[in-house]
C-alpha cells in the first residue's frame, strides 16, 4: 500500500511540479489516527553536519538544515521534547542500532539492505534525477527526440548514467569522475546537458559557482528502479510505535504548512 501511494504521489508530482514547486507527498484524503505516546518521553534525533542545506553546523556550532528543521518540527506536532544530534556519517547507522539515538534523519536513502536492518516512515522528500543546460538551450520537454545526437554529460557509473544509456539510446554520453567535473564541463560548454541529482544540481544552479550559466530543461524523473523510492526517517526494527508516532508527525507537518515554509527556505531553486 505505502509503495502505491508512493507511485501515485509520484505520479501527481510530475504533472504538478510546474504549478507549484512544492511536492505534496502526503494524500490530504489519507487519515492517520493519532499516534500512543505513552512511554515515549522524548526522541532523540541523530543527523550529519556536513551536507548543506539539508544538515549544517552554523559558527556557533548549532545545527541547521532541512533536514534538522522537519526534525524540530516534527517534535512541535507531536507536543514532544526531541534533541537533534551531529554524528559522522559513516557511523550513524551503527549509533542507531546501538541505542545512541532513537531516529536518524540524515538524507539516506531506504535501499533493500538498510530496509534488512531498519525500519522507515513514508518518505519526506524525493530524490529526482534533472537534465539542466546552459540557458541558450531551448526551453520545453525533453524527449527521446530532444537529445538525439546532444551530448549529455553523467557521473561515471551512476544510476543517472545507466537510466539515460537505457532511455535515451541516441543521446552521446560524456562520463566524468564525480559532480564538480560534470558541472564545470556544462558551465565550460563541452557538453550540451548535464543529467544527474535534481538537489545537487539545484543546489549548483542557484549558487555563485554557476554564475547564473544554466538552468533546469525539462521535468523530473522519479523512477524509482533508477533514482530510489525517497528519503525517509530510519528507526529501529522493534520501534513500530516510533515508526507511526513519526509518520503522523510528517503528516501534520505538511498539512499545517510548515513543510512548505521549510522547502522554500531551504531551496529556492525547487528540485523538482
Amino acid at each position: 500500500m505505502q509503495r502505491l501511494l508512493l507511485i501515485v504521489a509520484a505520479l501527481v508530482l510530475a504533472l504538478a511540479a510546474r504549478a507549484d514547486p512544492t511536492p505534496s507527498l502526503w494524500d490530504p484524503a489519507l487519515h492517520l489516527d493519532t499516534p500512543d505516546l505513552t512511554g515515549l518521553k522524548a526522541i532523540r534525533f541523530l543527523t550529519a553536519d556536513d551536507y548543506p542545506p539539508l544538515d549544517f553546523a552554523l559558527p556557533d556550532g548549532s545545527l541547521a538544515g532541512f533536514n534538522v528543521e522537519i526534525a524540530r518540527a516534527i517534535c512541535e506536532q507531536l507536543h514532544m521534547p526531541c534533541t537533534i544530534q551531529a554524528r559522522r556519517w559513516d557511523t550513524l547507522i551503527d549509533a542507531l542500532e546501538t541505542g545512541k539515538g532513537d531516529a536518524m534523519i540524515a538524507s539516506m536513502r531506504a535501499t533493500p539492505l538498510l530496509r534488512e536492518k531498519l525500519a522507515f516512515t513514508h518518505p519526506y522528500y524525493l530524490t529526482p534525477a534533472r537534465f539542466a543546460a546552459r540557458k541558450d538551450f531551448p526551453a520545453g520537454e525533453i524527449d527521446a527526440k530532444a537529445l538525439d545526437g546532444k551530448t549529455v554529460g553523467v557521473v561515471k557509473d551512476s544510476a543517472h548514467a545507466r537510466f539515460l544509456a537505457k532511455f535515451f539510446p541516441k543521446a552521446k554520453l560524456k562520463p566524468y569522475a564525480d559532480f564538480a567535473a560534470l558541472d564545470h564541463a556544462l558551465k565550460a560548454k563541452e557538453i550540451d546537458l548535464a543529467f544527474a541529482d535534481g538537489l545537487t544540481l539545484a543546489v549548483w544552479l542557484d549558487g555563485e559557482e554557476a554564475g547564473g550559466c544554466c538552468a533546469f530543461r525539462g521535468g523530473p524523473f522519479l523512477e524509482s528502479r533508477y533514482f530510489g523510492e525517497g528519503v525517509r526517517i530510519a528507526v529501529r526494527k522493534d520501534d513500530a510505535a516510533l515508526r507511526r508516532a513519526l509518520d503522523y508527525g510528517l503528516a501534520q507537518v505538511w498539512a499545517s504548512g510548515k513543510y512548505t515554509e521549510l522547502f522554500r527556505k531551504y531551496f529556492p531553486l525547487s528540485f523538482y
